[in-house]
């Protein structure tokens, strides 16, 4: 599973053997490539400022970075720059012959051990892998967590414990709340032992409970939960409505139904509030996306929900939160909507 965007690719080369072999990447992968003004053909463009500057600038703005060269090179060009393997984009080393394809930095998260097998098996090389759940061909925490678009409370400390357990040998439970609604079958769950009910826990050193909600029941194990990603909130409110309203009213909303803030996807409104001062903080510290839709787009869908005179007047629609939630929920809404203040929320759950 590749699990890096295509486009967000940079690719480093140094000499004409490597530029050979990134010609033929370049036929798998859309992908941006450079190489030293000396070597530059159709399709490259060239370092700026050198290459140890060029591909640090690259580290900051692409998802992922391959380079045909030296790891060690790499390694001491990339030093200064790298912060975290939870945000770091991943970094991927190819010898100029092809043989290997190693993935250096942000194998889970950053995606470059997907990347690396990737770019192996179109030219043919050995893939890489050094991290420990997959020399042990157990599943990943991280990569779990990455596969379902699911955040988790303390991630970092919760993926070291887990997956250290795995390695072990320890026996770690996977239970999911709705197996259907996360395609479990897709995900990777190799060496997780699949819990049916959270009545037989016994034998668990621990467990990963996939689930939106905010409270599972007391249970005798360490419990790791998974929240995916899969609730969105369309949202209308008056001009200049403070962001604290909002929030607060959100998380009431999201309280009511027991859901976990984490499980968020988006929020959604009118295009006549793209740029709502409150909806767009709001947006921005819950690090979700915001989108807009026009009246024409939510008309369609207002015969769902109470419509209002006022409303309609300023927006040219009659409701926009419930409208807006069946857009992008495709239907699926949750609960009632909420009305105070004059704001009004639909939660939904998009697929």
């Amino acid at each position: 599973m590749n699990t890096v965007k295509p486009e967000s690719i940079a690719l480093f080369c140094l000499t004409p053997g490597g530029v050979a072999l990134a010609r033929e990447l370049q036929k798998a992968l859309p992908m941006t490539c450079f190489t030293r003004e000396a070597l530059l053909t159709e399709g490259f463009l060239p370092f700026n400022g050198g290459f140890g500057e060029s591909l640090r600038q690259a580290f900051r703005d692409y998802r992922a970075l391959v380079v045909i060269g030296a790891t060690g090179i790499v390694v001491r060009t990339l030093a200064p720059v790298i912060e975290d393997k939870l945000s770091d984009p991943a970094v991927v080393v190819i010898d100029e012959r092809g043989q290997h394809v190693i993935s250096l930095l942000s194998g889970h998260v950053g995606g470059a051990n997907a990347l690396a097998r990737y770019l192996a098996g179109v030219i043919g090389a050995d893939p890489v892998i050094t991290t420990a759940t997959d020399v042990n061909d157990l599943a990943a925490l991280d990569s779990l967590a990455q596969q379902l678009d699911a955040g988790m409370p303390d991630f970092r400390t919760a993926v070291k414990t887990v997956n250290q357990m795995l390695v072990s040998q320890k026996r770690v439970g996977l239970w999911w709340d709705d197996a259907s609604l996360y395609a479990a079958s897709d995900c990777d769950t190799r060496g997780l032992i699949p819990v049916r009910s959270l009545d037989t826990l016994s034998d668990l050193d621990a467990l990963v409970c996939v689930s939106m909600q905010a409270e599972l029941p007391p249970l005798p194990v360490p419990v790791f939960r998974l929240v995916p990603r899969r609730v969105i909130a369309g949202i209308g409110c008056r001009r200049d409505t403070p962001f604290s309203l909002i929030n607060t009213l959100l998380h009431r909303q999201l309280a009511a139904s027991g859901l976990d803030p984490l499980a968020l996807r988006g929020i959604g409104s009118i295009s006549l509030k793209q740029n709502e001062p409150g909806l767009l903080e709001l947006a921005a510290s819950l690090r979700v996306p915001f989108q807009v839709f026009s009246a024409e787009e939510l008309r369609p869908y207002e015969h769902h929900f109470p419509g209002s005179d006022f409303v309609r007047q300023t927006t040219g629609v009659g409701s926009v939160s419930g409208p807006a939630a069946w857009l992008m929920s495709q239907g699926q809404l949750i609960g009632e909507t909420l009305r105070e203040q004059g704001v009004t929320i639909t939660l939904g759950v998009s697929h």
